[in-house]
């Protein structure tokens, strides 16, 4: 069996997109550029791009998930302590992506995510990912 490689396979998706759309409609000067970079080049705004990037997959599963009567309306309050966490929402959105919206209800209600745990793979044994709540 090959070895997965996950760098490689989202350079592969990412290189499928083509060009991205255009940060601004003008031309930028230099010094606008260097102004982004300040603002946008450190690793904080890459967490916030990620906390916004869970809050949107929360937001859409659950009312998609609600709309198409799959999830009682009341559940929803059932979330509220464990999205509060930026960590709970990684959680919450990881489950969701590996989820269909027709089993929304075996989504984990969990105040506090599990702490992470080493894997320790037995020598020899195919690379596998496991799903390890945060």
């Amino acid at each position: 069996m090959d070895q997965l490689q996950i760098d490689n396979i989202v350079q592969k998706i990412d290189s499928s997109f083509g060009e991205e759309l255009p940060f601004s409609d003008r031309t930028l000067t230099e010094t606008d550029v260097q102004i982004l970079q300040q603002v946008f080049g450190d690793g904080g705004y890459q967490d916030y791009l990620d906390d916004q990037a869970n809050r949107q997959i929360i937001r859409v599963f659950l009312t998609n998930a609600v709309i198409l009567g799959f999830l009682p309306e009341q559940r929803i309050n059932a979330y509220s302590q464990q999205v509060e966490s930026r960590e709970g929402r990684a959680a919450l959105s990881l489950h969701i992506l590996m989820t269909s919206v027709e089993d929304a209800d075996t989504l984990p209600l969990e105040p506090e995510p599990e702490s992470l745990k080493n894997l320790r793979p037995e020598p020899g044994s195919p690379p596998h990912l496991r799903v390890i709540r945060n």
